[in-house]
């Protein structure tokens, strides 16, 4: 096994068609340890030449068949290699989780590297499932249907998840025959880089995988706009969402866009507090509260709103902060220091709003990283811009609710549709209230419970298809219909 210091070949240049190599201008930019500050490491920065010779490289590698030639029980016996190689590189992929985002070892090793080997071991195992069906018609013939895989993919996928949220997209394009281009966040590309070796080790052949790290900005937008990709899977801000699903629209291109979030978290009277509360937490500080299916917005029964944010008091300010490099630490720091400063302005601009801070609202200090403290935000109306907008930070606004029909409307009130959260021991009213949800995703006495049989996605500005489940699997192929003649 190797680590990206000692690795002198692969992670920090790119990978285009099974090769390694530094950007065609030689251009490269720094990745940041978000837990000091400090830089880390320096990575190639791909310009549109390198974005065309990594498109190139997927389209030669998809016509000339080794991988969408292969059967869909030999590309699974792939896919369950890398699974199996996530699951013996735990350590090495989980520290260069950890040091790129920020994110708390144990959660990285617990989360995102469970998670990774979880969605290549599903995808795995659906890849020979894809078939067609015959279809009765009146016609004199036989008709049927085949389900191939597009061509090349890009995906395009943001800092807070890189492996998971690369694995979702990855994993589902390949077992249905695909190519990938992959284009890593700016500032987390370093389990990206690690996996491009990976696959390599386990089997995929060249050019089915390439990554090319750099800008959104230039790399980003080449990797938009060139015309050999067959579809963009983007997960990212509502607003860069909006341009990706522009350029496809200009270009008549598939999509999938996983956007911004700004989940509602219901309480009614008759939950368990105790349990409630849990998944409260949870729901607003898990990865550093950088998760767009997290839960900012509280929405609690008048009955028990007061008891609620009494033990939120309580209880938020003994939630571990720190080094991500200890096993204790459940918070660690923010990205970097511009998303720090948003969630900064927004406490801010709660406080110019009258609103109360019930504990948290400050920087912490420590070793020079971009920590915040876990904040929670009481006494704001519905249409501050704190409620009604993204912060993506470890902040929690609560609101009271009088009646199943307010908490409903209030929840409904944001422009996103991600997830939504109903802590609640009447069963009916579950089921009831989850019908009415505008999200994607509900969760019901608990929060974030994914799977990869499980599909997410959004509505409204949160974005359109499916991540997860054979949805994803399905949007990663196109039908062809045959019809024989049989006169």
């Amino acid at each position: 096994m190797t680590t990206f210091e000692t690795d002198p070949t692969g992670p920090g240049r790119l990978f285009i068609g099974g090769q390694w190599r530094e950007a065609a201008d030689g251009a490269r930019t720094e990745v940041v340890d978000p837990s000091r500050g400090t830089v880390l490491t320096t990575v190639a920065a791909a310009g549109p030449a390198d974005v065309d010779a990594a498109v190139r490289a997927a389209r030669e590698a998809f016509d000339s068949g080794p991988w969408s030639g292969f059967s869909g029980r030999e590309r699974g016996r792939v896919l369950h290699r890398v699974a199996e190689l996530i699951r013996e590189e735990a350590d090495e992929i989980a520290r260069l989780e950890s040091l790129d985002v920020g994110k708390p070892i144990t959660l990285a090793h617990a989360v995102d590297v469970t998670n990774a080997a979880n969605d290549y071991e599903y995808y795995a195992a659906l890849a020979h499932t894809l078939d067609g069906s015959t279809r009765d018609t009146p016609l004199n013939a036989l008709a049927y249907t085949q389900r191939g895989p597009l061509g090349v993919v890009a995906a395009i996928t943001p800092f807070n998840f890189p492996l998971i949220l690369a694995g979702s997209k990855i994993a589902p394009a390949l077992a249905a025959g695909n190519t990938v281009v992959h284009k890593p966040a700016d500032e987390t590309p370093l389990s990206a880089l690690y996996m491009a070796g990976l696959f390599q080790r386990a089997g995929v052949p060249d050019g089915v995988v390439n990554v090319v790290t750099g800008t959104g900005p230039v790399a980003g937008e080449a990797l938009l706009r060139h015309p050999g990709v067959d579809k963009i899977a983007f997960t990212g801000s509502t607003a860069v969402g909006r341009h990706a699903a522009s350029v496809a629209g200009e270009n008549l291109k598939p999509v999938t866009m996983e956007l911004g979030g700004n989940a509602a978290h219901l309480v009614f009277e008759d939950a368990d507090l105790e349990k409630a509360v849990g998944a409260v937490i949870k729901a607003f500080v898990f990865n550093t509260g950088q998760f767009c299916m997290g839960g900012p917005r509280l929405l609690v029964a008048r009955p028990v709103h007061a008891t609620l944010l009494k033990i939120l008091a309580e209880a938020v300010p003994g939630v571990p902060v720190g080094d991500p490099r200890l096993p204790e630490t459940v918070v660690g720091p923010m990205a970097g220091e511009r998303h720090l400063r948003k969630v900064e302005e927004y406490v801010a601009l709660a406080r110019k709003e009258g609103a109360r801070i019930v504990c948290g609202g400050e920087r912490l200090g420590l070793d020079g990283g971009y920590y915040y403290r876990p904040t929670v935000i009481a006494d704001l109306s519905n249409d501050s811009r704190v409620i009604q907008e993204e912060v993506f930070g470890p902040v929690l606004t609560v609101q009271p609710f009088d009646s199943e029909d307010e908490a409903i409307a209030l929840a409904n009130s944001t422009p996103y549709g991600l997830a939504a959260g109903v802590q609640t021991g009447n069963l009916a009213r579950a089921h009831r209230v989850a019908d009415r949800l505008q999200a994607g995703i509900v969760w019901i006495n608990e929060w974030a419970m994914l799977d990869p049989a499980v599909p997410f996605g959004g509505v409204k500005e949160s974005g359109f298809g499916r991540e997860y489940g054979p949805e994803a699997l399905a949007s990663y192929t196109r039908v062809k219909s045959v019809v024989v003649s049989l006169d």
